[in-house]
């Protein structure tokens, strides 16, 4: 996933950083949140997105959902309407692998460099 991790967990998220953690446009966010109701952002006085963790934990699932796995939105928001639970432990389980790969091919790449006597 795209998800930039090393963010510190924080109350809210602003709409510009929730964007960034996905390497999305914010339009595309604003776009989301009419098209699932998962997504509740609360709002200042001013109208500015308070995004909660829980929002951007819904929103990599999304992300998942239609941006990795190709689903359309109606299919998205169907699987998580049905099955909520077992698309977030899918999702976790996929992302946990993803994880893994990742320290695999780092460890494999460092040991490319080492010669051995």
């Amino acid at each position: 996933m795209v998800m930039n991790k090393n963010k510190s967990i924080r109350l809210y998220y602003s709409i510009a950083e929730v964007a960034d953690m996905f390497n999305v446009n914010p339009s595309l966010l604003r776009f989301w949140e009419k098209e699932f109701p998962q997504i509740t952002p609360k709002t200042n006085g001013r109208g500015v997105r308070q995004y909660t963790k829980e929002d951007v934990d819904t929103i990599a699932l999304i992300y998942h959902l239609v941006k990795e796995k190709g689903m359309t939105l109606p299919g998205a928001r169907q699987k998580l309407k049905d099955n909520k639970e077992a698309t977030v432990r899918n999702y976790e389980i996929i992302d946990r692998l993803k994880s893994i790969k990742e320290e695999l091919l780092a460890m494999k790449k460092e040991l490319d460099g080492f010669s051995y006597p």
